[in-house]
């Protein structure tokens, strides 16, 4: 009797084959370079990622080929990609003399570094429940250990464990709503449970409901929405920065991109304003309101720049969701033109940190409001990319920052939303305050007495930084190539509704 094998197009994951493969190559060197040379594993770590870049921008041709019904290549997968991919690769940039001068075990280091960023790709690709929770855990776990590497900050093991132990209960929150929507709809494949959910019209089943409010809480965690917010802080201030730089845009950014799968395709305008996603739509804009008020308001406190960064980060992500809640291509577009940019001016400013950080090989250096007073006098390049990505998270045109908030903003209000559209627009004014604080302490206080002279910047990090800064200008004056893409990208989502 012949077995038929199952045709396998493992083109449709041969960005992330490339990543794991580099993964593995990079673990086997670790194996052979002598201890003072680890930091050349940086090197075929980087090329690795802009590889996986190339090919998932070669890959978009508008055929949205599917392996196995489990993944998908289609363009809102291949856009997060680069996203993604962007973010590794700057936070590889980041981490060539960090990683080093702090003791970190640099081979482990890259490898999970590269493990996270390939889960999190497939986290975009994924079209199936079970796909979508075992690519979740892939980065999870490799983010838990990368935020606890750091064995000789006790921050760092603290952090890792409180991220761990609250991921793993949300983890349990989203996989008990994935089972409520098997229960219901017999299947686990995202377009079968879209085709029930449409078939079943209105009302629909109270437990369908309540699964999605269930995974919207899994969801909720991995992407710092209040209140699962909890482990945010610490875990930032915690971690290593470059590990920070890292999760900080690609765990929010495949957080969003499987969240929006599942709430704007599986649950969407497909059922009508009538349906289930009528009901959560509420839900979702209240969501938004919350976040980007909670973390604002609490980053006005902070004198802990990664702290600050952190509340910063759960903000954003409000106004990310402002454009989910939107609900249409417009606002999917509009989320995933943020993303894009976020990747740079966040990465760029924890990569600032980095940089100050160098002058002294002390714990908590470059953390502090303090540390930057006189940045200007010491290092006028880094002031003015600092003071650059500052600018642009405020919302200040004509940066990246500015035109991202506008496009969220303008879908919200095409929505109907346009209360929840002020609010983001009140919300990134209170935002300028902790913003502008960082730039008045560069340019116009005096450095400490007992500041250490300024250390040169590493070139790679130097060249991290200045992409960087000229990627959030370059987006704000040209951002039409991106927001094509964007455009191309939510209509492989959800059709041109």
């Amino acid at each position: 009797m012949e077995i038929a094998t199952p045709s396998l197009n493992l083109l449709v994951i041969a960005p992330e084959i490339v990543v794991l493969v580099t993964a593995l190559l990079v673990m086997l060197a670790d194996l052979a370079l002598p201890r003072g040379q680890k930091a050349r594993l940086a090197w075929p770590s980087l090329v690795g990622v802009l590889a996986a870049a190339g090919l998932s921008y070669y890959l978009w041709d508008g055929s949205d080929p599917a392996l196995q019904n489990m993944l998908v290549a289609d363009g809102y997968a291949l856009f997060l990609n680069m996203v993604i991919l962007t973010g590794a690769a700057l936070a590889i940039l980041f981490s060539v003399d960090y990683a080093e001068r702090i003791g970190l075990a640099q081979g482990e280091y890259y490898t999970l570094l590269l493990l996270s960023t390939a889960g999190m790709m497939l986290m975009a690709a994924a079209i199936n429940l079970i796909t979508v929770f075992l690519a979740l855990e892939i980065p999870s776990l490799a983010l838990y250990i990368l935020v606890g590497l750091n064995r000789a900050e006790p921050r760092s093991a603290e952090a890792a464990l409180k991220y761990f132990l609250l991921g793993a209960f949300a983890s349990g929150f989203l996989l008990y709503g994935m089972a409520l929507v098997y229960g219901q709809a017999g299947t686990t494949a995202l377009a079968g449970v879209r085709d029930h959910v449409i078939s079943l019209g209105t009302p629909v089943p109270v437990l369908l409901t309540v699964a999605l409010g269930l995974m919207i809480v899994g969801f909720g965690f991995k992407v710092a929405l209040v209140p699962f917010h909890m482990w945010t802080p610490d875990a930032y201030e915690g971690a290593p920065t470059s590990v920070t730089a890292f999760m900080s845009v690609g765990a929010k950014v495949a957080g969003f991109a499987a969240l929006g799968r599942v709430v704007l395709y599986t649950f969407g305008d497909a059922t009508s304003q009538a349906g289930l996603y009528g009901r959560w739509v509420w839900v979702l804009a209240i969501l938004a309101a919350v976040t980007m008020t909670v973390g604002n308001l609490a980053a006005l406190r902070q004198t802990n720049l990664k702290r600050m960064l952190a509340y910063s980060s759960i903000a954003h992500a409000g106004y990310v969701l402002v454009g989910l809640a939107a609900g249409t291509s417009a606002g999917t577009s509009a989320v995933l033109f943020y993303l894009f940019t976020y990747a740079f001016m966040n990465a760029g400013a924890f990569a600032v940190l980095i940089a100050v950080g160098r002058s002294e090989n002390t714990p908590g250096k470059g953390e502090t409001l303090d540390d930057l007073a006189g940045l200007a006098a010491r290092k006028p390049g880094l002031a003015a990319a600092m003071a650059l990505f500052m600018l642009s998270l405020a919302g200040v045109p004509p940066l990246a920052g500015f035109l991202a908030k506008l496009y969220v903003f303008g879908a919200a209000v095409q929505a109907d939303l346009t209360w929840l559209a002020v609010l983001g627009v009140v919300n990134s004014v209170i935002s300028a305050y902790y913003y502008l604080r960082v730039v008045v302490t560069m340019y116009m206080r005096e450095p400490r007495p007992d500041e250490a002279a300024a250390a040169p910047v590493c070139p790679a990090l130097g060249v991290g930084v200045g992409l960087a800064a000229l990627a959030t200008v370059l987006l704000g004056l040209w951002p039409t190539p991106l927001l094509e893409l964007a455009r191309q990208a939510a209509t492989a989502l959800l059709g041109g509704s």
